[in-house]
């Protein structure tokens, strides 16, 4: 009984472990046995390498050995492998996430799931029959509210080492550039991924210091998992970061702003406010005055700007100043 216990134990380690092997990319042995230690397998990396010698042998899954750690990927020819045959829906719902999630998850899990992703993309191709699920594609979209920007190059390979050492909570070593062009070298604490429009941003604190900074990934000049992890602070809060501002150039001091505007740049207010506390009246001269409290923040300023001269600041009067 315990051997047959064991052969099945096996058995489902090596489904796991299958449906993990991209086509596109390579994942690492290392790689695997944390996804699979996430999945209820618990192995050392010489036992996940073991296997994936043995299911190499029996498998179209070919080893590049240039570099350590090695990494594995299906051959070209291959069909890759899959547990079972997505439905319509399941497609659209991957389809979606790849769109929507590819900048917010981790580079290994997005190369592990690649299988899955091209089985999407078959099912919802053109030869396929369409079918209400497929058709919810050509439905659905998120568009912006300001002027469409493309997004800023980043290094594939900054990008992959951020997400990694995010995921794992390992020191980042990076050569960043400000906007002057001024370079910094040190080691980070990333604690944080978020998009911005087009563009992503990383939460981290530099070795030394308690404060917490966001770092623009495409003025990454280069980013190297160092392998060495740390205990994430408990003091840290991304939701808090972003509440107080932080990725609008702000500190977190919070304002009661007071301002006027005409009825026609006014009324989208009325729908979507600034705070859950503002409160608007309606003036004599037909337009409306708004008070809210908010988090003080140059985005804040570039948005009061962006009224021109339809804008009359009440308070506080510095936020329109040079």
């Amino acid at each position: 009984m315990p051997s047959r216990a064991s052969n099945l134990e096996t058995l489902s380690m090596s489904l796991e472990l299958l449906k993990r092997i991209p086509r596109v990319g390579k994942i690492s042995a290392p790689e695997l046995q944390a996804q699979l230690g996430a999945a209820g397998f618990v192995r050392d990396v010489r036992s996940i390498q073991r296997l994936l010698e043995t299911l190499s042998a029996r498998f179209d899954i070919e080893r590049d050995d240039r570099s350590r750690p090695y990494g594995y990927r299906w051959k070209s020819h291959s069909q890759a492998f899959s547990v079972s045959h997505l439905n319509e829906q399941e497609s659209v719902l991957l389809s979606l996430a790849e769109q929507h999630l590819r900048s917010l998850l981790p580079a290994g899990l997005m190369r592990s799931m690649q299988g899955f992703f091209e089985q999407a993309r078959i099912q919802l191709g053109p030869h396929q029959q369409r079918g209400r699920a497929r058709d919810w594609l050509d439905k659905v979209r998120v568009v912006g509210t300001t002027q469409p920007l493309l997004p800023p190059r980043v290094a594939p390979e900054v990008f992959e080492a951020v997400s990694n050492s995010l995921y794992a909570d390992h020191w980042l070593d990076i050569v960043y550039g400000n906007a002057a062009g001024k370079r910094t070298q040190g080691r980070v604490m990333p604690l944080g991924l978020a998009q911005q429009g087009p563009r992503l941003f990383l939460v981290c604190r530099f070795e030394g210091y308690d404060d917490d900074r966001s770092l623009a990934l495409h003025r990454l000049h280069s980013a190297l998992d160092s392998g060495l992890a740390f205990l994430r602070p408990t003091d840290f809060d991304l939701q808090r970061f972003d509440d107080e501002g932080r990725f609008g150039f702000g500190a977190g001091r919070r304002i009661a702003l007071a301002f006027r505007l005409p009825k026609e740049a006014a009324l989208h207010l009325t729908e979507s406010p600034l705070a859950r506390d503002q409160q608007h009246r309606i003036l004599a001269d037909g337009r409306f005055e708004f008070t809210a409290t908010v988090v003080e923040s140059q985005q804040l300023r570039w948005w009061l700007r962006g009224f021109g001269d339809a804008l009359e600041l009440r308070r506080p009067k510095r936020l329109l100043g040079p």
